[in-house]
């Protein structure tokens, strides 16, 4: 069975803002024995509901506050475009997210570099070397307003 009751959902909520949590210290905001407790989280992890645990990092104190959102218009839309597109992206380490997308963008990148003369470069002696890509349209962030991770459970 794979559903979740609201004790799981807060587990969840927890670990959302706080993957360092013990165990321990989730057993006490539920009022439960470590135990269940333990059972529940390894639960939830081994049916997916908790892909992994990563610490976020600050961007600003990595030197890479620039953050670009890369729409991508493909010229030709067969399988094997699509499909050496998705294999290249996945080796340029300045994309953090990248969505295969439905209307007239193909995929959306989001993009984190120290300026916009390294965005240059990227877009210029990497993005670009890929084949088959039509249109490049870049978005720059000028002001982050909310930043989350969190889903509402």
């Amino acid at each position: 069975m794979n559903a979740i009751d609201d004790i799981d959902r807060i587990i969840l909520k927890e670990l959302q803002q706080n993957a360092k949590i013990t165990t321990k210290e989730l057993a006490a905001l539920l009022n439960l024995s470590i135990s269940p407790v333990y059972e529940r989280i390894k639960r939830l992890e081994n049916l997916g509901y908790v892909k992994q645990y990563v610490a976020v990092l600050n961007k600003n104190l990595l030197s890479q506050p620039f953050t670009t959102y890369c729409q991508v218009s493909m010229r030709y839309h067969n399988e094997a475009f699509i499909d050496k597109f998705e294999q290249e992206i996945q080796n340029l380490e300045e994309v953090q997210e990248c969505y295969h997308i439905a209307g007239q963008i193909d995929f959306l990148l989001k993009i984190n570099v120290r300026s916009i003369d390294e965005y240059h470069n990227f877009i210029r002696y990497k993005l670009s070397k890929i084949s088959n890509i039509g249109v490049l349209n870049s978005a720059f962030v000028l002001k982050e307003i909310k930043h989350t991770h969190a889903y509402n459970i």
